[in-house]
Parts: C-alpha cells; sequence; structure tokens
C-alpha cells in the first residue's frame, strides 16, 4: 500500500524538524507549533521538491503555514 500525500509529508517533516510524529497534524502550524525557523523552510521546500520530483515556486512556498497547507500544495502540483 502506497502512502498518502500526508503520511509522505509527515515523514519529511519529521525527519527535517527533529519532531515527535504525533505532533505533525494537518492543523499544525510549521512556524509555531513545530519550530520551524527560515533556515529549516528552505531545507523543507527542497526535501519535499526532492520527494515529490516537483518544483515548488517562492510564492508557493512562501504561502505556506499549516502542514495541511503543504498537503494541499503538493496535491495541487502533482495533479
Amino acid at each position: 500500500m502506497s502512502e498518502t500525500t500526508f503520511e509522505v509529508v509527515q515523514r519529511v517533516l519529521v525527519s527535517q524538524l527533529s519532531v515527535n510524529e504525533d505532533e505533525v497534524t494537518p492543523e499544525a502550524h510549521i512556524n509555531d507549533d513545530l519550530g520551524a525557523d527560515s533556515l529549516d523552510a528552505v531545507e523543507l521546500i527542497m526535501a519535499l521538491e526532492e520527494e515529490f520530483d516537483l518544483s515548488i515556486e517562492t510564492p508557493d512556498a512562501e504561502a505556506l503555514k499549516t502542514v495541511g497547507d503543504v498537503v494541499a500544495l503538493v496535491d495541487s502540483l502533482r495533479a
């Protein structure tokens, strides 16, 4: 069974930010709840681009606030 977009995003966030899997929920705020700083955000975008083999434009990346936002963007770019 293949992973859902959320599960892959969750795995990447856990790896990149060294947070617990249960902290990564669709409602979790990437900066406030998961503690990502600007460097973390850049590394996260790069990891997601590599994981999903896609390109995330800067304005789209800057608009990402929650884990749910990330999942929605990835799904829209993969459609």
